[in-house]
């Protein structure tokens, strides 16, 4: 017998998954029905959905899956944050991330499998490219991160890495914003990345707003005015790293191809077109890109743009030769920008116990331990 082509309801629209019961003479108010069961009362299998009748359930068990993931590894930090490793059916694996503050839970999510960025400070395109995530792995992300959240004893997986002293979610229990900041450049998956992002902001699906939802990007013209057309009113943060073009071609490959101007012209037609002020994103290199004369190029840089800048320490890749800056260098430099104008802050690093680095869990993963437990 054939076997029954399997779909993804996390990356599906309401509507889609209308026309399927409709294909099975079911009434579209079914589809809402399981959308409900899913994202607002967070079922994980169609059995469960006790307003269904039992054939129903069984179609939708034979054609449909809801999770597609399984949890490989959980790492939670002292500082409350929670890092997942998750394993799709091909034997891929992917990271998301709990950030939780006191005002608001973030899930930092992954757009593909490895990067094809490769940025000489970064696990992330250690291993390079190996594939793009769906729309709907990308939605899973953000509602395993969900569930820690609302569940937090219910997300576990074997081992358990990393400190169990760590701190609880804000005091509603809820997930409240999403950055594409994980593994991957979100603008190079653009269709999948783009229809994620309507389901987690759509009603019926993860209703999330989309002011609470950042995409970060390594900074590709064409896909950031494409992007400014889709009517989203989204955050957009660029990962620039460098005040002049030598010095980036020298961290950021594609930087070969891509000129600071094109991005800053882009980054402004993006502000046009949306009214979002931008996030420069800037990692501070020990003694690489944290010199006084970085932070005044810098400075003309954010004044061609409606911008704020957000530093970030570096925190060290094994294996990779950039150091983490001193706390002083860090506060002159914010404070360079700040004299002349800029909105800028250093960036608080969290999870620095559990591989927080991006790709640096999947890596210690395929090596057969943590980073962390090296330390101990």
């Amino acid at each position: 017998m054939p076997t029954t082509e399997r779909q993804h309801l996390l990356g599906t629209t309401v509507e889609q998954f209308s026309a399927f019961l409709a294909e099975h003479q079911e009434p579209a108010y079914r589809a809402k029905q399981v959308f409900d069961w899913v994202y607002r009362k967070g079922a994980d299998s169609f059995e469960v959905m006790s307003n269904l009748s039992k054939p129903l359930r069984a179609l939708l068990a034979e054609h449909w899956d809801i999770y597609t993931s399984t949890i490989s590894r959980r790492w939670e930090s002292s500082d409350g944050t929670v890092k997942l490793l998750l394993e799709w059916s091909d034997g891929a694996n992917s990271e998301c991330v709990l950030i939780p503050e006191e005002d608001r839970n973030t899930a930092c999510i992954s757009s593909q499998v490895g990067c094809p960025v490769g940025c000489h400070f970064c696990a992330s395109g250690l291993s390079g490219l190996e594939r793009q995530l769906t729309a709907g792995q990308i939605v899973e992300q953000a509602m395993r991160v969900r569930q820690l959240c609302e569940r937090p004893g219910e997300a576990e997986a074997k081992p358990r890495r990393g400190p169990s002293r760590a701190a609880a979610p804000n005091h509603d229990g809820r997930l409240s914003n999403i950055v594409f900041m994980g593994l991957g450049e979100p603008l190079a998956n653009y269709a999948n990345v783009v229809t994620a992002i309507r389901l987690i902001n759509s009603a019926e699906g993860m209703n999330i707003g989309a002011r609470k939802i950042t995409v970060s990007t390594v900074g590709l013209p064409s896909q950031i005015m494409r992007l400014a057309n889709e009517n989203l009113q989204i955050n957009l943060a660029i990962s620039l790293h460098a005040p002049n073009d030598e010095l980036r071609r020298q961290i950021i490959p594609w930087a070969e191809k891509i000129s600071i101007d094109e991005i800053v012209e882009a980054a402004r037609y993006y502000f046009e077109k949306t009214g979002r002020e931008l996030t420069i994103e800037y990692i501070l290199l020990g003694n690489l890109n944290d010199q006084p004369e970085h932070a005044y190029e810098l400075v003309r840089l954010a004044r061609k743009m409606r911008c704020n800048v957000n530093l970030i320490r570096y925190n060290p890749v094994p294996g990779l030769p950039f150091e983490r800056p001193t706390s002083f260098a860090a506060h002159k430099f914010v404070e360079r920008l700040r004299e002349r104008g800029v909105n800028a802050h250093v960036r608080k690093s969290r999870g620095a116990d559990i591989d927080a680095a991006c790709g640096q869990l999947r890596r210690a993963s395929r090596a057969g331990k943590s980073t962390a437990d090296a330390r101990r």
